[in-house]
């Protein structure tokens, strides 16, 4: 490891954000399962969001046997909430921010009871083709009931990282948007957007030509949809 490298982000001190991030406590456990090939990643969010909320877990790799091997005590897969990586069918109606669907991606008439019911929610990290991997690697998270989100922001990423879908965002910026909905705390969202714009900053910073001055690099939030 160089030795300017964060020990905790791993990423090069003039980048790394981990001594800005305010810790927001979280109630539903937070458990980001990382693509090894996502641990380089400049951009990546994973352990930022580790910091971000104390109630977390970061484990590193393609597939673990079980929750219960992960975590080190037994569980009800019930109360394990995974987010979904398949379609969702939006039915009639508004989309609810979050829902709770079953395996086709429906939304499930009981939505609201099975989130509020959620103890724990696991946030599979990287590219979309790794987090596929991931899902089609541990068969357990068959298990865990499938949550979808719809977020109303773009990802502040813009053109900083490409993803094949619009409505794609970071690691960090999903944890928290589920959390804050799970837990009805807006700000916990808010306080997870400071921290990864400044991220975006210092990265912008970092790759700027010497002599160049950029006059404004925070993304915008974007509009919604």
């Amino acid at each position: 490891m160089h030795p300017d490298t964060c020990p905790t982000c791993g990423k090069p001190g003039d980048i790394c954000v981990c001594g800005a991030v305010s810790p927001t406590p979280n109630r539903v456990f937070l458990l980001i399962l990382q693509h090894p090939q996502e641990k380089v990643e400049l951009l990546g969010t994973a352990p930022i969001s580790r910091l971000q909320f104390p109630n977390s877990m970061v484990r590193v790799g393609l597939s673990w046997p079980n929750l219960k091997r992960i975590l080190g005590r037994d569980v009800d897969y019930k109360r394990w909430g995974v987010l979904y990586l398949g379609p969702a069918r939006t039915g009639e109606g508004s989309r609810a921010e979050i829902a709770a669907v079953d395996k086709a991606g429906n939304p499930l008439p009981d939505s609201e009871a099975r989130l509020a019911a959620l103890e724990g929610l696991i946030v599979l990290d990287g590219t979309w083709s790794q987090a596929k991997t991931l899902w089609w690697r541990n068969a357990w998270l068959l298990k865990c009931q499938r949550v979808v989100l719809h977020p109303r922001f773009r990802s502040l990423y813009g053109k900083a990282r490409r993803e094949p879908r619009r409505e794609s965002v970071s690691t960090l910026e999903s944890a928290a948007f589920a959390l804050s909905r799970l837990e009805g705390q807006p700000a916990m969202l808010d306080r997870a957007l400071e921290t990864f714009s400044l991220l975006l900053d210092r990265l912008k910073a970092a790759r700027r030509p010497p002599g160049e001055h950029v006059q404004d690099v925070t993304p915008g939030a974007g509009a919604p949809d």
